[in-house]
């Protein structure tokens, strides 16, 4: 491809994106282009479609079409207990020093950011009970699993996997936390109710505050490093003092130093830092999530207070 076409080809798939952003409030222009545009194309070729200009032209008609750019786009790769000697170690050490930290009645706020349908959030919740006990983890646990993708949300809520989705629970975990259905595996419905699901855009929505642990694996692969170094701010102010972030195999933060301390370089766990972040680093977040918070399964109207109260990164 010549020069001149590939600026022609950059300037109408920027304006694709900016369509996207504008039209539909889907921001991906802090996404990483070769992937991003990877993924687009997979998507015109089995549509049918050749230049951006054209398939613009396609979106802005069908709602259908948009809908299926927007799952290639985002592809929700997930699965209970992903990368298990990771997640072993967040059981064996990670949750109990939590808990030892904390007193016998204080709440624990967890956040699976990029839940997509759910596996990691009820993951989560499968371990906390493990050890704390079902009447304990009911009283003082709440998971938030939050994600960009409302059909990946509608999933979730309803905790309904087939037999291929639950290869990867132990079976011992499999028998205690779910019930056969129809042929497929739903997570227990009385522990359900402490994993509350609504969507947020990690780019430019408010996070949830407080948090003791927040999962986030393989979202920020995909962002460029000026996105991620704002994504990971909101992350830092997220978590309470000396909160744990687990990330991703894939993903470090050897530049982060200043927000993050490595508890666990092989399988990405980082502990908060106290010192003050720089504010010329943070982008302070400027938006709430893009649907009423009481759109949040479980919540009242007044739901407010799943942020917490308002504060400067520390």
């Amino acid at each position: 491809m010549k020069q001149g076409d590939m600026e022609t080809t950059d300037e109408a798939f920027e304006a694709l994106l900016r369509y996207m952003r504008d039209s539909r409030g889907f921001d991906f222009t802090g996404y990483k282009r070769t992937s991003l545009m990877r993924r687009v194309r997979h998507r015109m070729d089995h549509a049918g479609y050749d230049t951006f200009e054209q398939y613009l032209d396609v979106l802005q008609a069908s709602s259908d079409e948009f809908s299926a750019l927007f799952n290639t786009i985002l592809i929700n790769v997930t699965a209970f207990f992903r990368d298990p000697d990771a997640w072993e170690y967040i059981r064996t050490d990670v949750i109990p020093q939590m808990l030892a930290e904390r007193g016998p009645d204080d709440p624990i706020r967890v956040w699976s950011a990029g839940c997509a349908s759910g596996q990691e959030a009820y993951t989560l919740a499968i371990l906390l009970t493990e050890a704390l006990g079902p009447d304990a983890f009911r009283q003082r646990v709440k998971i938030y699993a939050t994600d960009i993708d409302e059909e990946a949300l509608t999933e979730a809520r309803a905790a309904s996997y087939d037999e291929r989705a639950v290869e990867s629970v132990p079976p011992d975990l499999l028998a205690r936390y779910f019930e056969q259905l129809n042929g497929r595996y739903v997570f227990h419905k009385d522990l359900r109710r402490a994993v509350i699901f609504g969507r947020n855009d990690l780019v430019k929505d408010a996070p949830i505050s407080r948090v003791d642990l927040l999962v986030c694996r393989n979202s920020l692969m995909y962002l460029n490093a000026e996105t991620q170094r704002n994504v990971l701010g909101r992350l830092h102010f997220a978590l309470a003092a000396q909160g744990t972030l687990f990330l991703g195999h894939a993903e470090m933060l050897l530049s982060h130093a200043d927000q993050f301390t490595p508890l666990n370089l092989k399988h990405r766990v980082f502990v908060r830092r106290q010192a003050p972040t720089p504010v010329s680093t943070v982008t302070t977040p400027q938006h709430r999530c893009t649907t009423d918070m009481a759109s949040f399964t479980g919540l009242p109207p007044y739901a407010s207070w799943l942020f917490g109260p308002a504060r400067s990164p520390r």
